[in-house]
C-alpha cells in the first residue's frame, strides 16, 4: 500500500519541481561550480553529520515528502523520539534521520526543487559536492562568519596538504541547526547570475535575518546521526572524500528494512530502491540505477518549465489522477489547488504564501521576483539580486 501511495504521488510531487525550458538540453552536463555553490549555500554550513544526512535524504524526494507530512501531524515529536517512532517506516534511513529536525525536513519538503537538485548532484557529482562545500566554508570562515560557538565546534582536519574544515556539535548529545543568511555569510558572492537562495528561519524563530547566525533550540539527536564525511584532499579538490555512514547506528534507526550489505566499506551509496519512480537526471543513471522505461527522459522533461510564469495558478489539478479540485479524494491523492491563496494540499502547506511553487534557482536573480521575507515554503528576498 505504501508503495502505490509513493507511485501515486510521484506525478504530483515533480510537478511542483520546475524546470526552464532550456536547460533540457544541458541534462547530461554535470552541475558547475557556480550552480553547486549555489545550490549548497544553505546548507555547506551545517554540522558534518547533518549535512551528510540532508544530501543522502535528497536523493529520495518522494520519501521526504511523506516524511515531511508525518512530522506535520506529529508536532510534538522531535529528535530521537521522532526518529524512534518512525522506525517501521519504509522509507530510506537518512529520511527517517530528518524527522529529528522538523524544521530542516519542512524545508526541503517546500523546497522540492532545490531538494532535487541537490539529490541529483549527490549521486552524480559527490566529490564535485565536497569540493563546494569546503570552497563555501573557506569563504566564510575568510569573512569572519564561520567559527565556533556554544553550539558548534569548527576544526580544520588536514589531508593531503590542505586543511579541511569540519563542523560538528559542542555537545555531542545536543545538534543545534544554524540558520544564516548565505549573502552574509560568505562574504561578496562572485556569481552575480547565481545568486545563492536563503530558506529564513521558521517564523516563531524570530525575523529572518539580514547578518548573523541563529541557532535553534538544541535537539537530543545523538541516536540519530549516522552519517558524516571522510574528507580527502586530490586531485585539485576534495576528490578523495566520500560520505561516511555508520552502518550499526543505521540499523538501531532503521528497524529490519536497512540493508546493512550496500555500506560494507562505510562509504554512502544511493539505494534506488527508495527513488520510487521519481526521473533520474541522466540517460547514464537511468540505466545505472535500471530505470529502463522508454519514456523516462520524456517524463522528466515533461515537468521542465510547465509552471514557468504560471506561478501557483499552474499546479493546480495536478494530483496523481489529474482528479477535479472540487472531487473528494483521499489525502495521498489531492490536487494542488489554490497554492497562491496558501491552502494546504497533499503534502501539507508546500510554499503556502510564499508567491508560489520554487522558481528556477539557477537563472539567476530575475527568477525571484516573487519572494518576500519569511515567505513559508516560498522561501526568502536575496540580498544582492533584482526583485
Amino acid at each position: 500500500m505504501e508503495r502505490r501511495r509513493l507511485l501515486a504521488l510521484s506525478t504530483a510531487v515533480l510537478a511542483l519541481a520546475p524546470f526552464h525550458a532550456s536547460r533540457a538540453q544541458d541534462s547530461n552536463k554535470p552541475f558547475t561550480t557556480e550552480q553547486l555553490d549555489q545550490m549548497l549555500a544553505p546548507v555547506a554550513l551545517y554540522p558534518d553529520a547533518l549535512l551528510s544526512q540532508v544530501l543522502m535524504g535528497a536523493t529520495y524526494p518522494l520519501e521526504i515528502v511523506e516524511a515531511a507530512r508525518w512530522s506535520q501531524a506529529n508536532p510534538n515529536l522531535k529528535g530521537d523520539a521522532a526518529v524512534a517512532a518512525v522506525k517501521d517506516k519504509s522509507w530510506d534511513v537518512s529520511v527517517k534521520s530528518l524527522t529529528a529536525f522538523p524544521q530542516t525536513l519542512q524545508m526541503m519538503s517546500n523546497q522540492l526543487d532545490w531538494t532535487q537538485k541537490l539529490g541529483d548532484a549527490m549521486i552524480g557529482q559527490q566529490k564535485d559536492v565536497a569540493t563546494a562545500v569546503q570552497r563555501l566554508r573557506a569563504k566564510a570562515e575568510a569573512a569572519g562568519n564561520l567559527k565556533s560557538t556554544p553550539q558548534q565546534r569548527v576544526t580544520t582536519q588536514s589531508s593531503g596538504g590542505a586543511n579541511a574544515i569540519v563542523i560538528e556539535p559542542a555537545n555531542p548529545e545536543l545538534l543545534y541547526v544554524p540558520y544564516y543568511n548565505p549573502a552574509w555569510a560568505y562574504g561578496p558572492w562572485p556569481y552575480s547570475a547565481y545568486p545563492p537562495p536563503y530558506y529564513p528561519p521558521p517564523p516563531n524563530y524570530g525575523a529572518a535575518l539580514m547578518t548573523g547566525m541563529m541557532f535553534g533550540l538544541g535537539v537530543a539527536a545523538s541516536a540519530a546521526m549516522f552519517g558524516g564525511w571522510h574528507w580527502g584532499y586530490g586531485g585539485g579538490g576534495w576528490g578523495n572524500s566520500y560520505t561516511t555512514v555508520n552502518v550499526n547506528r543505521a540499523t538501531s534507526i532503521s528497524a529490519n528494512n536497512f540493508n546493512g550489505d550496500r555500506y560494507r566499506n562505510g562509504q554512502w551509496k544511493h539505494d534506488p530502491a527508495h527513488r520510487a519512480g521519481v526521473p533520474y537526471r541522466t540517460p547514464a543513471e537511468r540505466q545505472a540505477f535500471g530505470q529502463h522505461r522508454p519514456d523516462a527522459a520524456q517524463q522528466r522533461e515533461q515537468f521542465r518549465g510547465q509552471l514557468d510564469g504560471r506561478g501557483t495558478q499552474g499546479v493546480q489539478n495536478r494530483g496523481a489522477e489529474n482528479r477535479p479540485a472540487a472531487e473528494a479524494r483521499p489525502a495521498e491523492n489531492r490536487s494542488f489547488e489554490n497554492r497562491a491563496g496558501g491552502e494546504r494540499g497533499a503534502f501539507g502547506d508546500i510554499n503556502r504564501g510564499g508567491g508560489g511553487a520554487s522558481r528556477d534557482f539557477d537563472r539567476g536573480s530575475q527568477s525571484w521576483g516573487n519572494r518576500s521575507w519569511g515567505g513559508g515554503g516560498g522561501g526568502g528576498r536575496f540580498e544582492g539580486g533584482r526583485r
